[in-house]
């Protein structure tokens, strides 16, 4: 895969900083923000319960439900809140690194998370939420490999 999804990626990231400076600054993190994180993570957490079959654990600060039907989460997995919901497969530490930071723009975010993040686009690689949370420990693109000399 070419490096061209950097340099696009950059200029989504400096969109996405374009279109935060319209949002009133009492929506970002402020109590405000704060009732919606905890809003999305009760939402996540029944979600969780309600469908897990599998171990819920708290890992990387996350309460992660493993377990759950495909068609309860998209992709590999979604951060609600400090809810990770995935399926079976143990979630690695780079895609908890990811999710951790889903879980940082849900605090500065709140409410409007769910609804900047559906604005963003379903495509990965011009989502300003999914860039900033790590492309490569997401997996939408392959780890880069240092080269020795």
């Amino acid at each position: 895969m070419t490096e061209a999804w950097r340099i696009e990626a950059e200029r989504v990231l400096a969109a996405g900083r374009r279109a935060d400076r319209r949002i009133p600054s009492f929506l970002l993190r402020s109590p405000v923000s704060d009732l919606g994180y905890r809003w999305g993570t009760a939402v996540g957490f029944l979600w969780g319960s309600l469908w897990s079959t599998g171990p819920v654990r708290r890992r990387a600060g996350l309460w992660v439900f493993r377990g759950m039907p495909s068609w309860t989460f998209g992709r590999g997995g979604v951060c609600v809140g400090e809810c990770y919901l995935t399926g079976d497969a143990d979630p690695s530490d780079a895609v908890l690194r990811h999710e951790v930071v889903h879980s940082r723009q849900w605090r500065r975010y709140g409410f409007l998370m769910p609804f900047l993040y559906l604005l963003a686009g379903r495509d990965p690689l011009r989502n300003r939420f999914e860039i900033e949370a790590g492309l490569e420990d997401g997996g939408y693109v392959p780890r880069q490999r240092v080269r020795r000399p």
